[in-house]
């Protein structure tokens, strides 16, 4: 049975961090595509960063240079390091791991930037 579960999601002011975390089981976490997704409130669920088996990352323009994505594959965990978050910010995040057309989703954890 695949788990992706994350953690580390809660409010905080603009400016401040986070990190999610994002714990896999049942699957051989190494071989994964790991990335991290959000859903604002009225948008389409949206790619934030990603980082393959071999820690290639890629990241959406809107959070390059303020997010960072890590895995730690003897612990089967992905990071996103959020730093200076903004309003915008705000939404569901999601953990996703990919390995060609196997695809498997977490059930998000809420970030909320407000003041």
């Amino acid at each position: 049975q695949v788990q992706l579960v994350e953690s580390g999601g809660g409010l905080v002011q603009p400016g401040e961090s986070l990190r999610l975390s994002c714990a896999a089981s049942g699957i051989a976490f190494s071989d994964y595509v790991m990335g991290w997704y959000r859903q604002a409130p009225g948008k389409q669920r949206e790619l934030v960063a990603a980082i393959t088996r071999f820690h290639s990352t890629n990241y959406a323009n809107s959070v390059k240079g303020r997010f960072t994505i890590s895995r730690d594959n003897a612990k089967n965990t992905v990071y996103l390091q959020m730093n200076s978050l903004k309003p915008e910010d705000t939404a569901v995040y999601y953990c996703n791991a990919k390995l060609n057309t196997l695809g498997y989703w977490g059930k998000g954890t809420l970030v909320t930037v407000s003041s």
